[in-house]
């Protein structure tokens, strides 16, 4: 009697046995989960690429290199370069395009304006999913606590039929619900630790990106004004 019961409450029969909805809203939190994981190591090395052209942008460029040799390779090699150099690029073309003797102040205006568009463009590819994975770590355990409940009601109302309810029979309807709120809580954990950790990581480059163009503004007008 021990092997049945051990049977019964296997996590794949538990699964099998669940109601018609309770099986939905298992299957609905699996493929939002995996979808989630696929975001999340995305934006993994998506982010973590960044910062690292990043860095390697700023030590390049505040050691003096030539802003036009930095432009060409930029130009280049575009598909390779990161957020930060592709910022760089469109300010400093934009300033190259005003002839000497221009308004400075216009001229600046402009220059600001070509690498604000530009800083839109990049931090909305950074931030890309990420309101999915918010989305995700908000809604996937009350999908979960839906299917529990469910399985619970059900569970209950198979009771009216028995005259002496006993935990085995209880037990199975109560085990398979609940695996719902833990499948939800599985999506719901890892999705809201990423979306916590990548919105960071994103706040700290539009920082760094903001203070870059304010400091190339002036890096520029130095310059149109030398």
């Amino acid at each position: 009697m021990n092997t049945t019961v051990t049977q019964d409450m296997s996590f794949l029969h538990l699964i099998s046995s669940a109601s018609l909805l309770v099986q939905l809203v298992m299957l609905i939190l699996v493929m939002i989960s995996l979808l989630s994981w696929w975001y999340i190591f995305r934006k993994l090395f998506v982010i973590r690429y960044e910062i690292k052209k990043t860095d390697e942008f700023e030590d390049i460029f505040w050691r003096g290199a030539d802003m036009n040799a930095l432009y060409q390779r930029t130009i280049n090699s575009r598909y390779e370069s990161g957020s930060l150099e592709r910022i760089f690029a469109a300010g400093f073309s934009e300033f190259n395009k005003h002839p000497a003797g221009s308004d400075l102040e216009a001229v600046m205006e402009s220059t600001r304006r070509a690498m604000r568009a530009t800083y839109q463009r990049e931090m909305d590819y950074l931030e890309s999913h990420l309101s999915f994975l918010a989305t995700v770590g908000s809604v996937s355990p009350y999908i979960g606590l839906l299917g529990t409940v469910w399985g619970i009601m059900n569970s209950f109302r198979s009771l009216a039929s028995i005259t002496q309810a006993t935990i085995a029979h209880v037990a199975p309807g109560i085990a398979e619900a609940l695996i719902a709120t833990a499948m939800g809580l599985f999506a719901a954990i890892p999705a809201v630790v990423a979306y916590n950790r990548y919105a960071s990581r994103t706040d700290q480059l539009a920082t760094r990106f903001e203070s870059f163009m304010e400091e190339l503004s002036n890096v520029l007008q130095r310059r149109a004004a030398g």
